[in-house]
């Protein structure tokens, strides 16, 4: 096989550290190698993104529109799809009005993508509504930092997790989830300590130098009271909280409510740990505070991701290298999704029921004030329930597969059979929900087209183009344009002709937001820098190429101030009982598996590394009390449904607890539909179940 002299460069589509990956392809075979000098990875790379191609050259690749008749899934030319979309959903909003139709989209397109959807389905086609799947993975975090810095901006760069004396992670199991950060980690020459907060005691607990076992969703309870004990010793910045702050006295009464012993015995903790950990945070000078789903996915999602926060602004750990409260993102881009999909927040974070701003975006796309709703759309799981409900008739699916992931899955399938017209937009036909489609529009993948992803640092990376897709399939980017061509748009997208020229519109509309990114000249200079964080306005040299937030101490709150925000903590909605006596923890399963496995599932390396079916992590002591052992098949019923499982005995599950890993499409049979009021984000971690030796 004969390598071309230059390799391209693509960011890997799956987590959200954003590595980059020089990719040789010649004779049909793709070679791949961690790029040496990008300042995410240098030079590194997990399993799944050294096996990035493989399922993208899967014979399971869609390659053809196909429409649902009495005999099947029948192909379709493109032309025809399109026309029949927007015949479909034009007769439904016609019937109905505009609220009748909705998308739902992913993380794992290209910003210029997201934008190009959530502009042509609001400004163009006149759809009030339509969310993304980030929805289910970072909608807490979104909403914690615009409450407490005044816009969504994670702080930090990547070589804060090697400049810290003192890391600590709730709700996150890096080594699994985000194994290259994880590696920034191990790198770290200050021998820091490690502090996992997880009722499991998980592959990063295990390596950590402290793990406390929190029990399920007591962790508001806990920040709380180790803020207290923080503010009773002494041990917070006055000078930091005074200048930089507001509401810390109203923050000090709401915390003396959680004294020690209470909480501990509360949390499931000895009060010496409790005590133990807040002389950790006391004694480090760089004390960095890292959360991920654990967090977010709860009834109370938003507020515990500002209890930490307001962890991070008592100590003044922020704005210095190796601190900050800093949220891990979920996909690949996920931080594209939250400031330019156009969902829950007009392009470049700005608000659509601020009419000035409306007529800003309007101004700089040359599109009538009057195109761009005064309101943003319905969440994610309210657009589902106005399915239920009858009045959203048609839906858009993009690149997810919520037919697998939604919570209370068996619900999903209630809400599929009230549609009019399904239209799924994927790589695979064969996804659990692009089977339940009425019309399937075959997309290309993330090497097999140009855009930009933006990582969880808020780092812009460039993907250029690998190969082609296969057969007919087109770049998502494609299929926007051909659908909004064949609506009657294709006036209005003349400008958005290619991903770059997009990017080039974004970048205007970013002009004087915190992600300010107007001195980004294109893609080339994306390529030279080896990506740039947002935000870098126009005139801004690029100093450093890891740069953190904050520095300057000023927020995004009109006085410039951070705020301490709080409330009292809520019991989960679903509570274990006689009949369900064992709380159910998910999560991720192996550094193999990523999401529904649509992809990971094609790689053989992949699998054996693998569980090969679902199964149930149980304490040994409940196990030897059900009768159960290792490897026999168990009954987990919840409120929601049951399923089968093969028992595994671990001494990191706390008894009466049990996990299952969330990659295998029976786990969301039993996960509650319980939503945090704030976020509207899915609470997924944590359920009442029963088991039963089969």
């Amino acid at each position: 096989m004969t390598m071309p002299e230059k390799p391209k460069t693509t960011i890997c589509s799956y987590c959200s550290i954003g590595c980059a990956l020089d990719v040789h392809d010649a004779d049909g075979v793709s070679g791949i190698r961690g790029k040496a000098d990008y300042p995410v990875n240098e030079g590194r790379a997990c399993d799944k993104g050294f096996n990035l191609i493989e399922p993208f050259d899967s014979d399971e690749r869609g390659t053809i529109p196909l429409v649902k008749t009495e005999e099947g899934m029948e192909p379709l030319q493109w032309l025809d799809a399109a026309w029949l979309f927007t015949q479909r959903m034009k007769d439904i909003m016609r019937e109905w009005g505009p609220e009748s139709v909705a998308f739902l989209s992913t993380g794992q397109i290209t910003t210029e993508e997201m934008a190009l959807l959530g502009a042509l389905a609001k400004f163009g086609m006149g759809m009030v509504h339509g969310d993304g799947n980030t929805r289910q993975c970072m909608a807490s975090s979104t909403v914690a930092y615009k409450q407490a810095f005044g816009f969504d901006a994670p702080p930090y760069a990547c070589t804060d997790l090697e400049e810290s004396d003192t890391l600590i992670f709730i709700g996150a199991n890096p080594v699994v989830a985000h194994p290259i950060m994880w590696h920034r980690v191990r790198a770290n020459r200050k021998n820091p300590k490690v502090v996992v907060i997880d009722p499991r005691k998980t592959k990063t607990a295990q390596a950590a130098t402290h793990h406390y076992a929190v029990k399920p969703k007591t962790d508001l309870a806990l920040l709380y009271a180790i803020a207290n004990l923080l503010i009773e010793k002494d041990w917070i910045d006055h000078d930091f909280i005074e200048q930089h702050t507001e509401g810390f006295r109203a923050f000090r009464a709401h915390a003396a409510e959680y004294p020690l012993k209470l909480t501990a015995a509360e949390c499931g903790l000895k009060v010496e740990e409790l005590e133990e950990l807040a002389r950790l945070i006391h004694e480090g000078r760089a004390v960095s505070f890292w959360w991920t789903m654990g967090v977010n996915q709860s009834h109370q999602g938003v507020k515990t991701s500002e209890a930490i926060i307001n962890l991070a602004l008592l100590t003044g750990n922020i704005g210095r290298p190796g601190t900050g409260a800093n949220s891990i993102t979920g996909q690949c881009n996920a931080m594209g999704s939250r400031l330019f999909a156009n969902t829950t927040n007009l392009l470049g974070g700005h608000d659509f029921t601020d009419k000035k701003q409306r007529r800003k975006v309007a101004a700089i796309l040359n599109i009538g004030q009057n195109r761009i709703p005064d309101r943003a759309s319905k969440p994610y799981h309210e657009i589902l329930e106005e399915v239920r409900a009858g009045n959203i008739k048609g839906l858009w699916i993009v690149g997810t597969n919520p037919a697998h992931t939604w919570i209370d899955q068996e619900g999903f399938d209630d809400v599929v059979d009230k549609l009019e017209f399904l239209c799924v937009q994927d790589i695979y036909p064969n996804t659990a929900t692009a089977r339940l489609a009425d019309l399937y529009l075959p997309a290309a993948a993330s090497s097999e087209k140009e855009g930009t992803f933006i990582n969880s640092e808020r780092r812009f990376g460039h993907l250029q183009k690998i190969k082609d897709p296969p057969g007919q399939a087109l770049p998502d980017f494609e299929i926007f344009r051909l659908i909004g061509e064949t609506w009657g748009c294709g006036r209005w997208i003349e400008r958005w002709n290619t991903p770059e020229a997009v990017f080039r519109e974004l970048r205007k509309v970013s002009a004087g937001q915190p992600c300010d990114f107007t001195g980004i000249k294109g893609y080339a200079h994306l390529d030279e820098a080896g990506g740039i964080q947002w935000p870098f306005p126009a005139g801004q040299e690029l100093e450093h190429n890891h740069r953190r937030m904050f520095e300057d101490l000023q927020f995004f709150h009109k006085d410039g101030k951070a705020r301490f925000v709080f409330t009292e903590p809520a019991a989960p909605p679903e509570q274990c009982s006689d009949e369900f006596p064992f709380w159910l923890i998910t999560g991720r399963g192996s550094v193999a598996q990523w999401h529904t496995m649509s992809r990971t599932g094609k790689v053989e390396k992949l699998r054996k590394m693998s569980p090969d079916r679902l199964y149930v992590e149980i304490n040994p002591d409940d196990a030897r009390a059900l009768g159960i052992a290792p490897g026999d098949s168990v009954a987990v019923r919840s409120r929601c449904g049951e399923i089968t499982a093969v028992a595994e005995l671990e001494e990191g599950i706390a008894p009466h607890h049990v996990f299952l890993p969330m990659h295998y499409e029976e786990t969301n049979r039993l996960t509650f539909p319980v939503f945090d009021p704030e976020s509207h984000q899915p609470a997924y971690k944590s359920g009442a179940v029963a088991l039963k030796k089969l």
